[in-house]
């Protein structure tokens, strides 16, 4: 059985994001997808908003798992026995640092593999730091985000 493990910050979670965990889904028997507490990040919606985001999208997916964790991502999967990490990328700057990534887990374990895949062209431009931002501004980000959140995005610029 391939388990595989999707994380990230998800501060918030868009379609670009959406796309990645559906198409995993697909090839892959079981998908955690894993929102990081990162101390080098200030998020704008608590880890508890951000899992209730993805449990929302991802409630019709029946191989799909949100979780969340701290500390060191090559340890969350070993301990839930998850042997794919998946890497979304929309441009060679993601490449460049993703690979890092991939070779310091690697070195750390090397029974874990990354698998890369690949934004589809529709969300190459697509972030959360640009989702936060128009709506900040007072933008429309309803072909941004999946529409099960997007109140809740809306919301918290108010």
């Amino acid at each position: 059985m391939s388990k595989a493990i999707y994380p990230g910050s998800f501060d918030p979670v868009t379609k670009g994001h959406l796309d990645i965990i559906k198409r995993a889904s697909k090839i892959l028997d079981h998908v955690t997808v894993a929102v990081l507490e990162n101390p080098r990040k200030v998020a704008t919606f608590d880890i508890e908003q951000r899992v209730e985001m993805l449990h929302l999208v991802t409630k019709d997916y029946s191989n799909v798992e949100v979780d969340y964790y701290k500390g060191l991502l090559i340890d969350y999967a070993q301990n839930k026995n998850i042997s794919i990490i998946v890497k979304g990328l929309r441009a060679m700057s993601d490449f460049e640092f993703e690979f890092q990534m991939a070779l310091v887990n690697q070195k750390l374990n090397s029974s874990i593999e990354t698998m890369f895949m690949m934004t589809n062209n529709k969300y190459s431009y697509l972030s959360s730091s640009i989702v936060k931002e128009i709506a900040a501004l007072g933008g429309d980000i309803s072909s941004l985000v999946p529409p099960e959140v997007y109140n809740m995005i809306v919301e918290k610029y108010k």
